[in-house]
């Protein structure tokens, strides 16, 4: 068994197995359907058990199949995070820092940062992956970035303790209302009990601090619409369908006819930390130093324009 587990064919039955059948894991692995059926069974052979059981349509894994697709996917994630601190290492020379983030930071924060960043610092590039927050924490793991701008709340499952976390910024929940709305500053949760709401969906993280924020206020929203993105949500509440909690650096740059309120402090509504994610054992190098003092630099300016709070 000592010739058995050779990179190509457990990385080919770990195509198999992902795919659903020889013929499409051959296709993903680059070899003939013959070749690729040849080494499984010379694999089962040396193993003396079956790794697969071949059906009428596809394959399903065997128990000894299972053992090695694990075996497999940790060996390819392993040469993927191989491939990135090699790219980390050549980003250097060149001056490159690979950036993850997620859709409203980028389009706030971020891009703020980035503007003064390029000016200041023309020689590095910054490679920027969007992405939301479990592919971010694997983008790390695999070193396909060397930073990531993350979010959670108190509730979110905590990152792996092999990612440093280091704060930027509070963005606060806010109240979005069409532009001629009575709602004013410092509401209370509770005085929108009758309220019509518009929320993200597919259990958005920004739905659940809806619905908290009514649960603390001892009643249930009454969702009236669920939208795909904030531009959606914008378009909705400046039509009248409704109100929406958000994040405030979500509608950073809002429509003219819908405006921001602010709820009562002692509400206590659910804010999320926005930080800063880099493996643990990753030591900074001068362009990830340099783009993350950038972002804290774009957080305070943001926060001295009242729109997120400085941690």
């Amino acid at each position: 068994m000592s010739d058995l587990f050779d990179a190509a064919t457990l990385s080919l039955l770990l195509d198999v197995v992902d795919a659903g059948s020889i013929t499409s894991g051959a296709e993903r692995a680059n070899m003939t359907v013959s070749a690729a059926s040849q080494r499984i069974t010379k694999l089962e052979k040396s193993i003396g058990q079956p790794v697969l059981v071949r059906l009428p349509r596809g394959v399903q894994v065997t128990e000894a199949g299972a053992v090695l697709v694990e075996r497999a996917r940790l060996f390819r994630r392993e040469m993927r995070a191989a491939r990135g601190d090699l790219e980390a290492l050549r980003g250097l020379e060149r001056g490159t820092v690979r950036l993850g983030s997620f859709p409203t930071v980028s389009a706030s924060l971020l891009s703020d940062a980035l503007k003064s960043f390029h000016h200041s610092q023309p020689s590095i590039t910054v490679q920027v992956r969007s992405a939301l927050r479990p592919r971010l924490v694997e983008m790390l793991h695999s070193s396909e970035v060397e930073l990531a701008l993350m979010w959670s709340y108190a509730w979110t499952e905590a990152a792996e303790q092999s990612l440093s976390l280091v704060p930027v910024a509070t963005d606060r929940t806010v109240l979005l209302v069409a532009a001629d709305s009575e709602i004013e500053d410092n509401v209370t949760v509770r005085s929108l009990r009758s309220a019509q709401w518009i929320i993200r969906n597919d259990r958005h993280p920004a739905s659940e601090v809806l619905f908290r924020a009514c649960a603390t206020a001892r009643f249930e929203p009454r969702v009236v619409y669920e939208a795909h993105d904030y531009q959606e949500i914008e378009a909705m509440v400046a039509a009248g369908v409704g109100i929406a909690m958000v994040p405030e650096l979500a509608i950073a740059h809002h429509r003219p006819d819908v405006r921001m309120v602010r709820f009562a402090g002692r509400d206590e509504v659910p804010s999320r930390s926005i930080t800063i994610a880099s493996l643990a054992r990753r030591q900074y190098t001068p362009a990830m130093y340099a783009i993350s003092r950038a972002i804290h630099d774009a957080a305070r300016s943001i926060a001295q324009r009242g729109q997120v709070q400085r941690v």
